[in-house]
């Protein structure tokens, strides 16, 4: 069997960006990520005003972002089309219910209309910490690739990975082991994909990893409607990854110790 070692060594880089990662202030990093497929074009956009003013959260972004993108003639397969995920001005903090929820954004397969899913996960808070406060993924490539978000080494990379699984359950174990330097960097990495199904129905799911340090393992969330899963696969995307320095605290089991007994 490939090992991991043997499949990042098959990558081929089509495209990299630099970029200094913008802490959040007031919610905001003030930036989102731009990646075409079709160009192999990389880049970065602004974060309006306007934008904050009248579409504030994750759907609200991302509704604005595919409304810039697409025209009256884009269907769910067009080119044009894009998946547009983010978290909102929330996103990644730990005092309010629902702050690890990402909303993705689409034209649907299934409806052909517009729609939006959202789903749980550490993959929106890790995009924010990362820099960004949401992601175009527009165009399609010719063979299945990897969008690749590395907040430590300050680059996005766009790469073929022929070797990798489709499947979710794999491909995000394959990810999570390849780019985790060590165990307890395993907790800063999400992968989003859409296994081999979506590349034969119009109902395919998207997947957001994340590592369960009790189980030892990644766990997958599911944005569910629309079949966005769908276009993912349609771009020929195998994975998107996330990556960043460790800016949340590690859980550890604290063992008991027992007590010394009286009088020995």
């Amino acid at each position: 069997m490939t090992n991991v070692l043997e499949m990042k060594k098959a990558h081929k880089v089509l495209a990299l960006m630099d970029y200094i990662p913008s802490p959040a202030q007031k919610g905001y990093t003030n930036k989102t990520l731009y990646v075409n497929l079709s160009d192999n074009s990389i880049k970065s956009k602004p974060v309006t005003q306007q934008m904050k003013d009248l579409f504030i959260g994750g759907k609200g972004f991302g509704l604005w972002l595919l409304w810039k993108a697409v025209n009256e003639n884009t269907k769910w397969d067009s080119p044009e089309n894009e998946i547009v995920i983010s978290s909102g001005p929330l996103g990644g903090t730990s005092s309010f219910p629902g702050a690890g929820k990402s909303l993705v954004v689409s034209i649907s397969p299934t409806t052909g209309s517009i729609i939006d899913s959202n789903v749980g996960g550490h993959f929106g808070p890790l995009l924010k910490f990362a820099g960004w406060d949401a992601i175009e993924l527009q165009g399609k490539a010719d063979k299945d690739v990897i969008v690749f978000i590395d907040a430590i080494n300050k680059k996005v990379t766009i790469e073929e990975a022929p070797l990798e699984a489709v499947d979710a359950h794999v491909v995000s174990e394959q990810f999570t082991e390849m780019y985790a330097d060590s165990e307890e960097e395993k907790q800063n990495i999400s992968v989003v994909s859409a296994g081999v199904g979506s590349d034969h129905v119009l109902i395919g799911c998207l997947n957001f990893s994340w590592w369960d340090w009790r189980r030892q393992g990644t766990r997958i969330k599911q944005a569910g409607r629309g079949g966005i899963g769908s276009v993912f696969r349609n771009k020929k995307i195998k994975a998107l990854i996330v990556k960043t320095s460790n800016m949340r605290p590690k859980w550890t089991i604290q063992q008991r110790q027992p007590e010394p007994v009286k009088g020995v």
